[in-house]
């Protein structure tokens, strides 16, 4: 369908072409070691499922520093739906065609923009943007009961959708540690990196031995 070649069309021309503006580097390359995401998006349909595999493909197999992507990544995951937004402008134009309705360029246009916003507001899971679509045909005076058409292949539409949207997020991140390099850099968290876990212990081992057994009561009421 349109809709598909659309989403096809950004994740395979539009990311790359962005990436290598800004990145400077082979973004197929970057796109080859997110493999283990797009099939975790293609299978289970949810951004929000992805996540802990598109996190693992960001930082351990492109390098992307950690605290770029453990903030990109979840509020991406959140409100970066390119491929809902792509697919309910389109869904709009095919119900309006489907029920003999033209729609004037001012339509359009608001279409385009309800659709935007709507993805926004889209859950990261199976489908939801048969829920928010009800707005962007309401915006121009559309009949809502026309979603049941698509029913029948919005199972597979939405499994695109998801990739779309897992890519869009993995290049965000290559783009904002790009761009934020010097940042990044200049603040260089000390003790050999952001992960907690590593933090912890030492500080642990530095204590006196009461605050000690203090720290391993907290930490094994806990567990």
């Amino acid at each position: 369908s349109r809709a598909s070649v659309r989403k096809l069309t950004v994740a395979s021309f539009s990311f790359p072409s962005l990436y290598f503006f800004f990145v400077r580097k082979n973004p197929f390359k970057y796109y080859y070691n997110m493999l283990p995401a797009v099939a975790t998006a293609f299978g289970t349909d949810s951004s929000s499922a992805t996540m802990p595999v598109t996190l693992k493909c960001v930082e351990e197999r492109n390098n992307v520093d950690r605290r770029v992507s453990r903030f990109v990544i979840p509020v991406g995951a959140t409100i970066n739906m390119d491929g809902t937004a792509l697919y309910e402008a389109v869904a709009c134009l095919f119900i309006a065609q489907v029920n003999g309705v033209g729609l004037n360029f001012g339509q359009v246009v608001v279409t385009g923009l309800t659709a935007t916003l709507a993805a926004v507001g889209a859950a990261g899971i199976p489908s939801a943007g048969l829920v928010t679509m009800v707005m962007v045909l309401n915006a121009v005076n559309l009949p809502t009961d026309m979603i049941s058409v698509l029913l029948t292949v919005d199972w597979f539409l939405d499994r695109f959708r998801t990739i779309t949207n897992v890519m869009g997020d993995a290049v965000g991140c290559a783009i904002v540690e790009a761009v934020c390099q010097d940042e990044l850099t200049s603040q260089a968290i000390p003790n050999g990196g952001p992960d907690v876990e590593q933090n912890l212990y030492p500080l642990i081992e530095n204590e006196p031995e009461a605050r000690k057994s203090d720290v391993n009561i907290v930490m094994g009421s806990t567990i």
